[in-house]
């Protein structure tokens, strides 16, 4: 087969703050050249297509994301304040079967945090 997975890119009104944000969140780095018109967090060299791109549009979010983020952790608690005081928004926990929180990115952004 001839295609593959190059990178997952997120629209943002502040492509450089969101790229920031999940660098921040994942251990990475933003990619030279960043601005809020266009920002890329670094791919982790073991995952192939795990280059996370961010572009800037002008509308806002207005509905649940189609596609998110599942994280996973052994550190539940102090990953979920580590997150949000990166900026990330606490939506939800439920613990039920399975440990999860449903958090937000600082533009809204859902994403799973699971205890392992």
């Amino acid at each position: 087969m001839s295609i593959s997975v190059f990178a997952i890119t997120f629209d943002a009104h502040d492509a450089k703050a969101v790229a920031t944000f999940w660098a921040e969140a994942l251990g990475r780095t933003v990619a030279d050249g960043a601005d809020t018109t266009g920002a890329t967090v670094a791919a982790d060299p073991e995952i192939p297509g795990s280059q996370i791109g961010f572009r800037q549009v002008p509308e806002d979010k207005t509905v649940k994301n189609r596609m998110h983020f599942d994280l996973a952790t052994d550190d539940f608690d102090a990953e979920v304040r580590r997150l949000t005081g990166l900026g990330a928004t606490k939506l939800n926990e439920i613990n039920a079967g399975i440990h999860y929180a449903t958090l937000a990115d600082p533009e809204g952004n859902e994403f799973d945090l699971i205890a392992r």
